[in-house]
């Protein structure tokens, strides 16, 4: 691979930043500085691949990864990110691949720009599949690299505050995803700064009335605030200097306007029954000080009950730390006040960005989570999600929750602390400890009391485990564990512990797609453990146990058994088994009949097994005067049927190329049973635009519902991608087609 290099000494012909512009005069005097020359070039190489793009605000398109790099200077981003923030649309937008930007600028600065890369250059069944495999690539790069997320941070910030320069519905729908997805993953890793102007600014374009109304009763009541705030912390300030705490900064803090705003929806109060819309910061020396400037100010004001919070001692999971209280203020309404330490400070405002530190040898394998990161737990269950959750809107769904969620703290006998979604039960936090545990529970114990296993957590309880050898979970958990964590490992035992039964279901599978003949020296093949290997499974057992619950399609197994027998030999046999490639269709004469071979005859779709297009089928001579019966070929019906009674046939291509012809086909499906699962494969099959004919369910205590379904199908391809789209869904357990060749 060629470095690709472009001319550093053309003019810059728009304005920059004074860092930027010092740090490139350092930079031509031939300055030393590795920091330097990495950020330089980065800039260089972006100026000259993005010269001649444009925004919409008209600007050069430029400017906006200079912003990017900008806001990662001002979090203390390193080299490498300040250079990726340059570099982030490159890949997306030009001809330089990530290959070319390694060889620039180093593995890191790749890992980095790769990370942040949107897949808008492949193609996706919809847009929530497309926005699901954006955040599955995203949150595996940030697993490898934290920095990804604070890089995708920056650029979406720029993003929002250029954002009215475009259409209303895509700025509607990016404000949304901000609110929804982006916010709270600023939030989650603690960057205060940022998600306070995400959300105002999504709540610009998502309430736009709202926004501005808030805004002006803030700015009208901000000369009194302003005064009310000087009066108290001079009082506090000469309290806090008699008895020896030294005060580093002593502030005012407006809550931010969403802030407000979702405050008076979810307390249904109005503007001027919000008192605390403002809040005092004590920033101190050490931990001791902040408790003894705590006592100062419920000495001095009256503290009101239930309202006092310590993140020092129990800080949160992204690691803001800070002691909480209101109290009654002079005017008799209430003020809040926040005591920290600067350090704590420093990361309240910049959160992971304050504290990640990076080794100097550079490369990024340090930077790797491990299981010891307690404050990334939470992405760590996004990357175990992504492994059981493959309907996308599931997935979307999941991570909206998950990243809103609010916690609830308890803990184990031995007093570590575990930090749980809000509402989560006993099941939730079996989960969290290990799967095993969650597994093999038999009761559980709060505070020393046996409880149901239903009973909601909450702040500081202390909570048990009684296991069991011989226990396992019981599908009547999904109605009341909360975590998608705790949900998935029920949905996975229940589908594994019944592997001798999946294995079965999967052998059944195939012997009705291949035959009978030499199946079993097939399964025992070399080229078939091949196939299972390339599959992701190290058994060919196990390849039939996943193609049995649904983990992976008929469709992908015969596909790669045709990849490894193609390597071999062209139709090799396996032991008397042929290479199960169906002949092609040939051409033939256009036919106003969708079947060609029965050209003046009377004919009909048998209704045994309900060929459709696409599906290779064979005509029989009926006995009765019905004409030719059309079946699929390998139907079991055709097995006694003399030669002499066979007639070929194939579909016509031509005519159904164009043809809007449906054809009914049953299908079974197996699934956990709970409220809605019907309805949500409805929901996917009106989305396909599928008629639904009849639809039946049958339902058995602690057992799986058995669900019936007649749909109408075009042809094989529809109907493959409908299978695909309901198997995907976690509660399915099985689907397949009544009397069918294939699941």
């Amino acid at each position: 691979m060629n470095v690709v290099t472009y001319p550093e000494s053309k003019p810059v012909t728009l304005p920059l930043p004074d860092w930027l512009n010092q740090c490139l005069i350092a930079y031509q005097s031939d300055s030393n500085s590795e920091e330097i020359s990495l950020i330089c070039r980065a800039f260089n190489f972006a100026y000259q691949l993005h010269e001649g793009q444009y925004r919409k605000s008209g600007e050069p398109y430029i400017a906006h990864p200079i912003a990017v790099a900008g806001l990662l200077r001002d979090l203390g981003g390193d080299k490498a990110m300040i250079a990726a923030g340059f570099l982030h649309d490159v890949v997306e937008d030009t001809d330089v691949t990530v290959e070319q930007i390694e060889e620039n600028f180093g593995s890191e600065v790749r890992q980095l720009v790769e990370g942040v890369t949107k897949l808008s250059k492949f193609n996706f069944s919809s847009k929530t599949e497309h926005q699901a495999e954006n955040f599955r690539r995203m949150f595996l790069a940030m697993a490898k690299d934290i920095r990804v997320i604070v890089v995708k941070l920056a650029d979406r910030l720029h993003n929002m505050r250029t954002l009215e320069h475009l259409k209303p519905e895509k700025q509607e729908r990016i404000a949304r995803e901000t609110k929804e997805i982006f916010a709270p993953l600023a939030n989650r890793l603690g960057i205060w700064r940022f998600k306070w102007e995400l959300e105002d600014l999504s709540f610009k374009y998502l309430e736009p009335e709202a926004y501005r109304e808030i805004q002006s009763l803030v700015a009208e009541k901000r000369s009194d605030r302003e005064t009310r705030l000087e009066t108290i912390k001079e009082m506090l300030r000469q309290r806090l200097q008699k008895i020896g705490v030294q005060v580093v900064e002593l502030q005012g803090r407006p809550k931010h306007l969403y802030g407000i705003y979702h405050k008076m929806q979810r307390q249904q109060k109005g503007f001027n029954q919000i008192y605390d819309i403002a809040a005092l910061r004590i920033i101190v020396k050490n931990n001791e000080d902040c408790y003894r400037a705590l006592a100062v100010v419920h000495d001095a004001f009256k503290p009101i009950p239930g309202r006092f919070k310590d993140y020092i001692g129990l800080p949160k999971p992204n690691r803001y730390q800070s002691l909480h209280t209101t109290v009654v203020g002079l005017t008799g309404r209430p003020l809040e006040v926040q005591i920290r330490t600067l350090e704590m400070h420093h990361i309240a405002e910049y959160g992971i960005a304050a504290h990640w530190k990076y080794k100097e040898t550079g490369g990024s394998d340090h930077t790797e989570l491990s299981e010891e990161d307690e404050k990334f737990t939470w992405l760590r269950q996004l990357l175990e999600w992504q492994k059981d959750l493959q309907d996308a809107q599931e997935y979307v769904d999941t991570l909206k929750d998950n990243l809103f969620d609010d916690d609830v703290y308890v803990f184990t006998p031995q007093g570590d602390v575990v930090a749980l979604a809000r509402g989560s039960t006993p099941v939730d936090f079996a989960y969290r400890i290990h799967t095993e545990v969650g597994n093999h529970m038999k009761g559980a114990r709060i505070n020393e009391k046996w409880s149901v296993l239903d009973t909601p957590l909450h702040n500081g309880d202390i909570v048990e485990i009684i296991t069991q050898k011989n226990c396992h979970p019981s599908l009547d958990w999904l109605n009341f564990a909360v975590t998608p964590s705790a949900r998935n490992r029920i949905r996975q035992w229940y589908k594994r512990s019944r592997r001798e039964e999946n294995v079965a279901r999967g052998r059944e599978m195939l012997e009705k797609e291949l035959g009978k003949s030499g199946l079993d020296a097939l399964l025992k093949s070399d080229p078939m453990q091949m196939v299972a290997e390339r599959c992701n499974y190290q058994s060919v057992e196990d390849l039939l146990a996943a193609l049995g619950y649904g983990e992976i399609t008929l469709n992908q197994v015969i596909k790669r058994w045709r990849e490894v027998t193609a390597k071999t030999q062209e139709n090799q046999t396996v032991e008397g088994f042929s290479n199960p490639c169906p002949p092609s269709s040939c051409p033939g004469k256009q036919s106003k009949s969708p079947i060609m071979g029965v050209e003046g005859l009377v004919y009909n779709m048998a209704g045994c097994c309900h060929p459709l297009p696409g599906e290779a089928i064979i005509g029989i001579v009926t006995l009765g005067a019905k004409g030719i019966s059309i079946h699929r070929q390998g139907c079991p019906n055709i097995e006694t049927i003399p030669s002499d009674r066979l007639v070929p046939v194939r579909w016509n291509p031509t005519e159904n190329q164009t043809c809007l012809t449906t054809y009914p086909v049953d299908i079974a499906i197996e699934a956990l049973d709970r409220v809605g699962v019907l309805k949500d494969i409805l929901s996917r099959l009106s989305d396909n635009n599928i008629n639904v004919r009849n639809a039946g369910v049958k339902t058995g205590r602690n057992k799986p519902a058995m669900i019936s379904l007649r749909i109408d199908i075009r042809d094989r391809q529809q109907l493959e991608c409908v299978i695909n789209q309901i198997r995907n869904m976690s509660d399915i357990l099985s689907i397949h087609r009544v009397n069918s060749l294939e699941a």
